[in-house]
């Protein structure tokens, strides 16, 4: 077994915690499901875009339910005890459902190229056939870059302090206590992350050329702005994302500090999840339509 090190010892300070983050995660999960539960009963909502929002907003809710609950449980108890099993199991999850969220973010870029510079072919660009092999394609590249790096991490020996330095079993946390030569697993680290990284930025950065030089050519100022506006959230969401997972993974574990480390941790894996449906929301008009219809009924 491991033992979670945690934010903090003082109880005071441990039950403020523990209401934050029930709060968030609570927020999370209506805001993530009430948006995929949008999507499905609003039929004007039924096309690839927010098809791609919809998947993004459900592997936010999985992606911080993988977290957030152990972390509210470690709060009530005095023994922040995470079995192996149970640190394997949420590390490969935590693994698949980041990776597929870096990936399906890319495609959701070329999504947005594709609506602004064809408008007129949308619908056949990005049939049935084009949109779900790349959300598949999203989900099983997910779940082989975490295979690798579970099957590597947990193949280590762990024969010296069993506390990890963090407050959820993460991959930095797991080789910095390891007592094996862990520059295999380093190295697999580095090359795996730095190649996803590279080809999901590079299609993101090369859609958005291509979007802006289609936005610079529309003679319409409604064009404009509403071609902006559909891409203004995508292109919040992906730096804030990205930032933080090369400050984690792209780096040498010897290089891993408990304090800066943890806050980066917990803003990527629990308050991005959160961010995401404010910023599709507030600044899709659509989504703020949709939302008036269904309320309205209601």
């Amino acid at each position: 077994m491991f033992i979670s090190v945690g934010f903090t010892d003082d109880c005071e300070l441990q039950a403020f915690l523990f209401l934050l983050f029930l709060a968030i995660y609570l927020f999370t999960l209506i805001g993530n499901l009430g948006l995929v539960m949008l999507v499905i009963v609003d039929s004007r909502l039924h096309n690839p875009m927010y098809c791609f929002l919809s998947v993004l907003s459900f592997l936010d809710a999985c992606y911080s339910s993988v977290i957030t609950p152990k972390i509210l449980v470690n709060f009530l108890s005095e023994n922040k005890i995470i079995s192996y099993l149970g640190c394997t199991a949420r590390n490969f999850l935590f693994v698949t459902f980041g990776t597929t969220e870096c990936v399906l973010l890319a495609a959701m870029a070329y999504d947005r190229y594709i609506a602004i510079y064809n408008p007129f072919l949308y619908s056949v660009s990005m049939a049935h056939r084009v949109y779900v092999p790349l959300i598949t394609a999203s989900y099983v590249g997910g779940i082989l870059h975490a295979s690798v790096h579970t099957v590597a991490t947990f193949s280590l020996s762990f024969c010296a302090s069993n506390q990890i330095t963090h407050v959820f079993c993460d991959i930095p946390p797991l080789l910095a206590l390891s007592c094996s030569d862990t520059r295999t697993n380093q190295l697999l680290l580095f090359y795996f992350m730095g190649s996803i990284e590279t080809v999901t930025i590079l299609i993101v950065l090369i859609s958005c050329g291509f979007i802006l030089l289609a936005i610079l050519r529309m003679h319409s100022a409604e064009g404009r702005r509403k071609a902006s506006s559909m891409c203004a959230s995508h292109l919040t969401a992906v730096p804030i994302f990205h930032s933080t997972v090369l400050f984690m993974y792209m780096r040498l574990s010897s290089n891993y500090t408990l304090d800066h480390d943890v806050i980066v941790s917990v803003f990527y894996s629990i308050m991005i999840p959160v961010l995401n449906p404010i910023i599709c929301s507030l600044r899709n008009k659509d989504v703020k339509e949709a939302m008036k219809r269904v309320f309205g009924k209601n």
